[in-house]
């Protein structure tokens, strides 16, 4: 049996096998997540540098964010090439609609500042539904993985993932369920 690490190195490297259409869906993909990650810990940032103190869980937003972001620049890898046949059949729909429901959630999610008895519902819905694919998704990979269909590679950058997303949507509905604490300070110290 190899290293962990050397699983690791093999997994990253077949970076070298993309194609031009791998590099769009990986530089979309991960770079959405990143966007995420830049957008909502500089909002706080901003916000920190003007004084404005936020709740712990507020933080909570772009740290589960960037290990989301991690985990899914070294899943989409190995999606892209080794495990591309697998995931284009039952499990390529799963991730759609994970995906469409966890973006979907979060831009509900930070829409519910301004209309918060509108969004809040349908934000808690596509939220619930996206770890509801998540898991679907993960009997996909598990069967996978014990039909060595996937590795240990592919396996722990799951659970990257869904603590990751689990981090970050937490934080987010309790902070949203708090009020938004700090959101009306920073947006009047951005509006000058």
């Amino acid at each position: 049996m190899t290293s962990f690490p050397s699983e690791v190195a093999t997994y990253v490297g077949r970076i070298r096998q993309f194609e031009r259409v791998d590099w769009s869906v990986y530089v979309g993909w991960v770079g959405l997540m990143l966007g995420l990650v830049f957008s909502t810990g500089g909002f706080l940032l901003i916000g920190h540098q003007h004084g404005v103190r936020y709740p712990a869980e507020a933080w909570m937003v772009p740290i589960g964010a960037a290990v989301f972001a991690l985990s899914i620049s070294v899943d989409t890898i190995g999606h892209r090439t080794v495990y591309r046949e697998e995931i284009s059949r039952a499990e390529g729909l799963v991730h759609g609609i994970t995906i469409f429901c966890g973006i979907g959630s979060s831009v509900l999610l930070a829409g519910a500042y301004h209309a918060p008895g509108a969004l809040w519902i349908p934000a808690m819905v596509l939220t619930v539904l996206s770890f509801f694919y998540s898991i679907v998704d993960e009997v996909f990979h598990w069967r996978r993985y014990v039909g060595r269909h996937a590795d240990r590679v592919e396996m722990w950058s799951h659970v990257g993932i869904l603590v990751g997303h689990g981090i970050m949507m937490m934080g987010w509905w309790s902070w949203f369920f708090a009020g938004y604490p700090g959101v009306a300070e920073t947006l009047q110290a951005i509006r000058g």
